[in-house]
């Protein structure tokens, strides 16, 4: 049985990205990074699903997630800025590759940094960054997530990248095997999380390999 969340306050992120906040009922348990698919519960929607990551903690009283829409596709992405304080969602239990195996090297594109949320707030919180670094790619930087709070954790020093926007002084282009040796030092015995498009998780997990990391230290969550 699906759980039933209660929309307690909504307010925009980006652009294109807002914050839920919900209730949270008894029997919930997920570490952070993980994610659990959510569907509107109405006629005819019951059945879809999109999965998303947790941005709240483990011990919180309430479920949190930054969720980017995609009004291109008449999908749940689309129609979840649509509800209103009151209205309610249906959660599957929590899932996910995702979690927090040490300090490493968090690599994300676009949405794809959602699951680094919840397990860099906290190791912010517990002054655990050490040894982390954020490299995060986007189209422009009015797409960047929560870009002022990467920017204030002690410790994380993110590097943005960005694709489509010849115009900023951030990095231009995508994150390939260039970038990565630009950016990353020893990639030997070091810890990577990959996270975002299936294209995007392929090609910085055989770049990372090419230059040293071992398989087994590449933690990756597709589709996002």
């Amino acid at each position: 049985m699906p759980h039933k969340l209660t929309l307690k306050a909504l307010a925009p992120v980006t652009h294109d990205t807002n914050h839920y906040v919900f209730d949270r009922p008894e029997g919930i348990d997920f570490e952070p990074g993980q994610a659990a698919a959510l569907m509107l519960d109405r006629e005819g929607w019951r059945g879809e699903d999109r999965p998303f990551t947790f941005t709240s903690q483990p011990e919180n009283t309430i479920l949190e997630f930054v969720i980017k829409s995609y009004p291109d596709h008449d999908g749940v992405t689309k129609r979840l800025p649509d509800l209103t304080e009151g209205d309610h969602v249906l959660m599957t239990d929590p899932f996910g590759a995702i979690t927090d195996h040490g300090p490493g090297v968090f690599i994300a594109a676009g949405a794809g940094v959602t699951p680094f949320i919840s397990i860099l707030r906290r190791r912010s919180r517990d002054d655990a960054l050490s040894g982390s670094r954020l490299l995060y790619s986007n189209k422009t930087e009015a797409d960047i997530i929560l870009k002022e709070e990467w920017e204030r954790m002690d410790g994380l020093n993110p590097v943005f990248t960005v694709t489509d926007e010849e115009s900023s002084d951030f990095a231009q282009g995508r994150i390939d095997r260039k970038f990565l040796q630009k950016h990353v030092q020893d990639f030997e015995g070091k810890i990577f999380y990959i996270c975002g498009p299936e294209g995007f998780v392929d090609d910085v997990r055989d770049s990372l390999k090419a230059l040293g990391a071992e398989a087994d230290n590449i933690i990756t969550e597709e589709g996002w």
